[in-house]
């Protein structure tokens, strides 16, 4: 039995590509951040799993769902292997979907996306500094999607 049953939030925008045959099928990658339910010191709140969607479940997809949004995903898990430019054997984990759902409603995705800091928000670094170092606004963090 391979089952894989994920609930967790876009880390960004669903990247489309499609098929070169004569009926084109859409292949969606996109990330999801599974939150842990147990945390120990120094180790990271959620896991980062890739996922693929094909066809019509794509489609779906690259039509509907955006970055933050939660999602739950129902597929099976897939390893692929590959050899890079220099001769190494690589291995690949990703889920491939067989359902996808909205986690949430869109009033609340919309509504929590509002309060999220506005990226244009992030005031430009002046240049008055002689010895060219400015301060980093340590609030903004645009890779967290939430």
């Amino acid at each position: 039995m391979n089952k894989v049953i994920l609930m967790g939030r876009l880390t960004k925008d669903p990247e489309v590509r499609y098929t070169q045959s004569t009926q084109p099928v859409a292949i969606v990658r996109y990330t999801l951040a599974v939150n842990r339910r147990f945390k120990r010191d120094g180790e990271a709140d959620a896991d980062f799993i890739n996922i693929v969607s094909f066809g019509r479940d794509g489609e779906f997809v690259e039509k509907y769902f955006k970055k933050g949004q939660l999602i739950s995903v129902v597929g099976r898990l897939q390893i692929r292997t590959y050899d890079d430019s220099q001769g190494n054997r690589r291995w690949f984990t990703e889920v491939v979907t067989e359902e996808v759902h909205f986690a949430e409603s869109k009033s609340s995705f919309e509504q929590r996306k509002s309060m999220e800091p506005n990226e244009t928000s992030v005031p430009a670094p002046e240049n008055n500094n002689a010895d060219g170092f400015v301060p980093i606004d340590e609030s903004f963090d645009d890779d967290l999607p939430f």
